[in-house]
């Protein structure tokens, strides 16, 4: 496709709520779509040229669907201390199931298949019926009674990333096309149940917060710190701060209105907080009902959100727009569950279509799944969601 604007432009058109040339698109996906994508593709890498950070070839295959957005990630750039290894542990950067980029993404495998990442997440891999998914093994704050045993917790510490190599890695990309360029930073209320255990961790928010809230505030520290290095360092060519954290279901909130405004939202508007005072527009990730807390997230500062699960409650893409598409643009929106690994090649074409329609009207729009698209999902749906006749607005 002949473009008259750069990728980036087309992205920086759309989230100032004006239209592009065309609807600006994103990709995620699990490893084994990426697979088929590459059999099927046959992508060259030779004109991305090597690097230690990224898959070039997943990034030529970026490049041959005419994505838009590239993600930077913290996890490519830990750099621990060798203390923090385990006894017969190996570092391994681009085996993780997580990855639905071509970024690395940091863990430690230990003989007989355990993994741990860069938290410290006990990681074992499981098989489904058309690939396979990571899961945690054990939590491993759950035994944690008080806010010392958190304390003596080996957590990382801002110095254990090395943020260096990222005016390279955008150099790289840079030279050959100018993309819209967000870094991910990581999660609070999530990785901090994760490392407490759900169970747990729910249980101590009305029983004993000073456990929970102790280590958001700790994971917020390092997300904080990390942020303003990274942005010390390429904020000007950085377009956006990226940060998920899933605190709903398909129905409603996990935790109540009150609990999220007094345990969890303090930690997101510090990290807003630091993006904003660089001039940097930032995106929240969290999947489901979010629709309670949406007008708060907006005035917190969030300018763009994912990935509008449509299915969700309240989640209705005609609502949000009415509701929020002056202030708030929209990333995702094409069905994970059901279209993309169930519908036809005419069904995921629909979606599109209507999603462009009402998302889509005025800018304020970026076509993309609304989660990684999933191993079940047929190859010849995946070329269509990403066929360039698709992405004219109507």
């Amino acid at each position: 496709m002949s473009t008259t604007i750069t990728p980036r432009e087309r992205v920086l058109t759309a989230l100032r709520h004006e239209q592009p040339d065309r609807v600006p698109v994103d990709f995620l996906a699990t490893p084994e779509i990426w697979a088929q994508l590459e059999e099927a593709l046959q992508p060259d890498a030779t004109a991305v040229g090597p690097s230690p950070y990224f898959d070039p070839t997943w990034e030529a295959i970026l490049r041959q669907l005419e994505v838009d957005c590239r993600v930077l990630s913290y996890d490519q750039f830990f750099n621990p201390p060798a203390a923090v290894l385990k006894e017969g542990a190996q570092v391994e950067w681009f085996e993780a199931l997580s990855r639905s980029t071509p970024n690395r993404m940091w863990r430690q495998r230990l003989p007989g298949d355990d993994y741990y990442d860069l938290w410290g997440h006990h990681i074992r891999i499981v098989d489904n019926q058309s690939g396979k998914y990571e899961e945690f093994a054990t939590w491993p704050l759950s035994s944690a009674e008080s806010v010392a045993d958190l304390e003596a917790f080996p957590w990382p510490e801002p110095d254990w990333w090395d943020f260096t190599p990222l005016t390279e890695i955008i150099q790289q990309l840079d030279a050959h096309q100018e993309y819209h360029i967000r870094f991910r930073i990581g999660s609070v209320f999530e990785i901090a149940w994760q490392l407490r255990g759900m169970q747990e961790f729910l249980m101590d928010l009305p029983l004993n917060p000073d456990i929970p809230v102790y280590i958001m505030e700790r994971l917020t520290d390092i997300y904080v710190e990390n942020t303003r290095r990274v942005l010390d360092l390429v904020g000007d060519r950085l377009d956006m701060v990226y940060f998920y954290d899933d605190v709903a279901t398909q129905n409603s909130l996990m935790i109540s209105k009150r609990m999220w405004r007094k345990y969890v939202k303090p930690c997101h508007e510090r990290i807003i907080a630091v993006a904003k005072s660089y001039g940097v527009p930032v995106m929240y990730d969290c999947d489901g009902a979010l629709y309670p807390l949406l007008g708060e997230i907006v005035e917190m500062g969030v300018d763009l959100l994912n990935p509008v699960q449509a299915d969700a409650k309240g989640m209705e893409p005609e609502k949000l727009k009415a509701e929020f598409g002056d202030r708030l643009s929209f990333h995702g929106g094409i069905d994970i569950i059901k279209t993309l690994p169930r519908g036809t090649v005419d069904d995921v074409r629909a979606e599109i279509a209507e999603r462009i329609r009402v998302l889509g009207k005025d800018g304020g729009y970026i076509l993309a799944s609304s989660h990684h698209i999933q191993s079940d999902t047929p190859l010849e749906n995946v070329l269509a969601m990403y066929d360039p006749a698709n992405r004219v607005y109507p």
